[in-house]
């Protein structure tokens, strides 16, 4: 048991030290100023590979690849909202952590709560259909008696 708890620190140790080699480091921009805008719209841009996470998050090469873009496009001297409009034009307002609230997009802000409501409701429906049965079914049903006087 010893040996086990060991390796897995050994494990945990070496796993912590070892991330930052495993880490998608992109090139910055020179100026401060700029990289942080960059890392700003970062946050602002979900990658459309992992759709959980935004770009900034993202490992995937996708992802890098966007965070070039926005990059250069920062460098060109482009604002957030140029940058943002290149992006929805080219992948879809999916693209945005926070899309506009417009028709198109009511179901990404209320399909989470439909589901939910759904859900409650296909619970709530078992658990009365549940009840009924046992209101219908006698407590003490009748036993068979198999013996013979």
């Amino acid at each position: 048991m010893k040996s086990l708890r060991a390796f897995f620190a050994a494990f945990l140790l070496a796993s912590l030290f070892m991330s930052p080699a495993f880490a998608a480091y992109d090139e910055a921009l020179p100026d401060p100023g700029q990289e942080a805008r960059a890392r700003s719209l970062f946050r602002d841009l979900r990658c459309v590979v992992c759709q959980g996470q935004s770009i900034d998050e993202s490992h995937a090469e996708l992802a890098a690849d966007l965070r070039e873009i926005v990059r250069e496009k920062i460098a060109a001297g482009e604002s957030d909202d140029a940058i943002k409009t290149f992006l929805v034009d080219r992948y879809g307002v999916f693209v945005l952590m926070r899309p506009p609230m417009r028709g198109d997009t009511y179901l990404l802000w209320f399909g989470p709560a439909l589901l939910l409501l759904g859900g409650v409701g296909v619970i709530l429906l078992t658990v009365r259909r549940a009840k009924r049965r046992a209101a219908a079914e006698p407590e003490n049903p009748p036993v068979a008696d198999d013996s013979v006087s």
